[in-house]
Order: C-alpha cells, then structure tokens, then sequence
C-alpha cells in the first residue's frame, strides 16, 4: 500500500477492525518513511455474471427491486425485504465464489422469499422459472402444499 503523502511503496498495519457487520475490514497504516498515519477499507468484492456475459457488482437494492414487484400488494415491509436481501448477499457470499451468474441470485432469492410470503413467492417464481402453463402453477402449489404438510406434521 502506497502512502498517500510521500508515495512510499510500504507501509505498516498498525490496527484492524470490522465494519459493516463484518463485510469490510477498517485498517489503521502507518507510513515507515515519513512517519504519517492513514486508513484504508477492505472489503470482498462479489460481482454478478449477466446473461449478456457482463459482470457488475452485487446490489442488495437490485435485490430488494427485484422482489418489491413480486410482494406488491402483499403484508411485506421494507424491513422485511432488507433482511431477505440480506440473507441472500451472505447466503451467495457463503458460496465461496466471488462472481455468481444471475440466474444464481434469482435461485438463492427463491427460498427466503418462500419463508416470507407463499403469494409472492408464486408471483417471482412464475417469472423466474418462466412458468408457461397452468400445470406449472399447480406443481408449484403442490410442492408448497407438500412443504407444509411436511412442517405440519414435524411439529
């Protein structure tokens, strides 16, 4: 890391510490040339792969757009979906993988969605999975049914 007042090519850390909920690394440096205190933010960047081939940086706002439209209408806050996003940034971070195909978002928005709202869990799932009939509907309320009856007799 250079030092940003007399470009010295070194320098050393002197304190780290963890910010935005441990997604980003704050470090305290200390230039050994001139003596001068500066910081500096790390963090892991997480890019997305567009069908079109371009990569771009994850969005938890594209996110929550992405699944508004599906809870329009529907008993959901804005709370709930920061937390939905959330949850699906550290599930694709959990991944291990620093850049995920679209598609792969979508397919990790799909199930905390499901625990959110069954209605606009239909809704993102008919366009994402690119329902085309009735009978793809009924098969997805089917496994919603079966997914219940099997929570309904855990308990």
């Amino acid at each position: 890391m250079h030092c940003p007042f007399c470009r010295h090519p070194d320098s050393r850390v002197v304190d780290s510490r963890t910010t935005d909920d441990g997604a980003a690394i704050r470090r305290r440096r200390q230039c050994p040339n001139c003596g001068r205190r500066f910081s500096t933010s790390e963090s892991a960047s997480l890019s997305v792969r567009k069908r079109s081939g371009a990569s771009e940086p994850f969005s938890r706002a594209k996110v929550v757009s992405g699944v508004r439209k599906a809870c329009q209408g529907r008993p959901v806050t804005d709370d709930q979906l920061a937390i939905l996003a959330q949850r699906v940034e550290e599930d694709i971070r959990a991944s291990g993988q620093a850049e995920i195909d679209a598609h792969d978002v979508g397919l990790a928005i799909l199930q905390p969605l499901q625990e959110l709202d069954l209605v606009a869990y239909l809704r993102f799932a008919s366009v994402y999975q690119s329902f085309d009939s009735l009978d793809d509907f009924d098969a997805a309320i089917e496994r919603l049914r079966a997914c219940e009856d099997e929570a309904a007799t855990a308990e």
